[in-house]
């Protein structure tokens, strides 16, 4: 019998070639194919053909695409988490459940590894490996762009290689942005964007929305419900988590929200430009910190704030299945109980605008916040806290001074 190994598979250039080049390395081997819908769309369209006439005996297409969204991306939300203050992490959150998955076929299929094509210089490759080795730490992991045997060093060495063989090129040749697609976003690499003084190419480039000159010259209202945390509903209408992200996401792009132009840092060390398009994303992130400044009392939101910044590491580095992210959701579960009503925004030419927020949680009391004097709060109560929260300043101006006159 031959020995199986189960590829992380897309349809694209990458593991298009990984297919015939796993087959013409080991010989003996079966290539199982799996394909992660993440909410992708179309791409799914014809992948079992593609897969099957370079070689692999079969396709897993695993529709991943509500578990993504209720055991990442709300995890995520609730975290408030952004990676260097501009990413909204979309590639980093689909990896995790991807290679938990190939993990669960490689076991059922009985195989001896795990192929992925991620290179050497990039952040997947640590997600899918790091991934693997907390599920299967006996599983081999095959990763052809840091073999020896792996003679291709660039996208047309790929090209030529299927030419060779006769195999279709999944891709234009003169349309070679490197792309990663999930209902949370869509990653856009390489051409014009591998120079940072290049502003991109946007008629060329966006997919999911327009930019913001060519969005409509009129506001849209739209109110987003949460429950706990999670958003349930959106301008009263409660929807399953998929129909709620594609609202927003149609919302979102027809307005030209949430398209960044980033240069992060890697994993590795080095750093990379791409631009991101996560119009519902954007979106959803904001709505939820808004409602969030009005339920959550000022010690707990100032904490959060601190660990918000290490979640997101952890998320980008490929660290999701470990006990500190489980205890930080942990922890920010608790925070999210109160986490519950109604924020309005206003979207227009890329931009979110706060529009009203009310909650049964809120914080904020009018009585107390409104210029006009109430019960609760009385204005000479500020003479002796001002004393004592001054005081070491006080102290060391006195110091100052003393030292000063010697």
């Amino acid at each position: 019998m031959s020995r199986k190994i189960v590829l992380a598979y897309s349809g694209g250039l990458d593991t298009t070639v990984i297919i015939p080049w796993l087959k013409e390395l080991y010989k003996d081997v079966e290539v199982i194919a799996v394909c992660a819908n993440v909410g992708q769309g179309s791409e799914t369209d014809g992948l079992e053909e593609r897969a099957l006439s370079t070689g692999a005996s079969k396709l897993y297409i695993e529709d991943l695409t509500e578990e993504f969204i209720t055991d990442v991306i709300y995890p995520t939300v609730k975290a408030n988490a952004v990676y260097e203050g501009k990413y909204l992490l979309g590639t980093s959150m689909a990896r995790p459940i991807i290679a938990k998955r190939l993990v669960e076929i490689a076991r059922k299929e009985g195989a001896f590894a795990i192929c992925h094509g991620a290179t050497g210089k990039g952040n997947d490759q640590v997600r899918f490996e790091l991934t693997v080795k907390a599920f299967a730490p006996d599983l081999e992991i095959i990763a052809p762009w840091k073999m020896d045997e792996w003679k291709m060093q660039s996208r047309e060495d790929e090209i030529a290689y299927l030419e060779e063989r006769g195999i279709p090129v999944p891709m234009k040749k003169d349309d070679s942005y490197s792309r990663d697609r999930n209902l949370w976003h869509i990653s856009h690499e390489g051409l014009e964007l591998e120079d940072p003084a290049n502003e991109p190419n946007y008629d060329r480039l966006l997919v999911l929305g327009v930019t913001p000159e060519k969005a409509p010259d009129k506001d849209t209202y739209i109110e987003i419900e949460f429950e706990k945390g999670i958003p349930v509903a959106i301008d009263g209408q409660k929807l399953s988590p998929i129909e709620l992200m594609t609202k927003l996401n149609e919302v979102g792009g027809a307005n030209g929200i949430g398209i960044a132009d980033i240069v992060e840092n890697r994993v590795v060390g080095m750093k990379s430009r791409g631009v991101y398009e996560t119009p519902g994303g954007t979106i959803l992130m904001y709505a939820h910190r808004e409602l969030e400044y009005l339920c959550l009392d000022k010690q707990s939101q100032q904490f959060r704030e601190t660990i918000a910044t290490k979640y997101a590491e952890l998320l980008y580095s490929g660290e999701w299945y470990t006990p500190l992210r489980e205890a930080l959701d942990a922890f920010n579960d608790s925070l999210q109980e109160t986490v519950t009503g109604k924020v309005r925004l206003k979207l227009y030419k890329g931009n979110i605008i706060s529009a009203g927020c009310s909650s049964p949680y809120s914080l904020y009391d009018e009585d107390i916040a409104s210029f006009t004097t109430g019960e609760l709060y009385s204005h000479k109560d500020a003479v002796g806290f001002i004393n004592l929260f001054g005081l070491p300043l006080k102290v060391r101006a006195m110091m100052k001074q003393r030292n000063e006159n010697k």
